[in-house]
């Protein structure tokens, strides 16, 4: 019996270990579209991601990625609660305006309020959380930011919106 090989290196997927071929592959990875907002010297502030991801259940922590060069990102790095909105299928364009650098994301449009310790908490999404920071990890040009939730909604109605092949798309049954 002989040992299976691994398949031959794509040769557009870009060199081994380059941010091409890791941008190709994870292409292919579908995930989960969030809103993380913040409180920025009165004004909100918020951008979408795709990096959001459950850590532990016991304490209630989560985590998620944001560049450093973000317009997010001091806000950021400077709160200690931020809000995680968990978006629906029916707020592709939310999700678009969100990752839009330069956009007016809190402008007429968008419905939300102050939440507890003062995070903005977006209407309309499947779910919401409001997290307290417990740590900002550097990683490259990244810090991945674990948060403890302190308090939340659960009550949205709907399907999760996706991310994959670059789109915002619907899961599909």
């Amino acid at each position: 019996m002989t040992a299976p090989t691994a398949p031959s290196p794509r040769p557009d997927a870009g060199l081994p270990g380059s941010p091409d071929l890791l941008r190709s592959v994870f292409r292919q990875h579908a995930a989960g579209v969030a809103v993380v907002t913040a409180e920025d010297d009165g004004q909100p502030v918020g951008f979408t991601a795709t990096s959001l991801n459950s850590v532990s259940a016991d304490p209630p922590l989560l985590s998620f990625t944001i560049g450093t060069g973000a317009s997010s990102w001091p806000a950021v790095r400077d709160r200690e609660y931020l809000g995680v909105h968990i978006l629906g299928e029916h707020q592709r364009e939310l999700a678009g305006l969100f990752a839009r650098s330069g956009a007016d994301r809190f402008g007429a449009g968008t419905e939300w309020a102050a939440g507890p310790y003062g995070v903005p908490v977006l209407g309309g999404v499947l779910a919401w959380l409001v997290c307290r920071v417990v740590a900002r990890v550097p990683a490259g040009a990244h810090r991945v930011v674990i948060a403890e939730a302190v308090a939340g909604n659960p009550a949205g109605e709907g399907r999760p919106l996706l991310y994959h092949q670059g789109r915002f798309n619907a899961l599909r049954d």
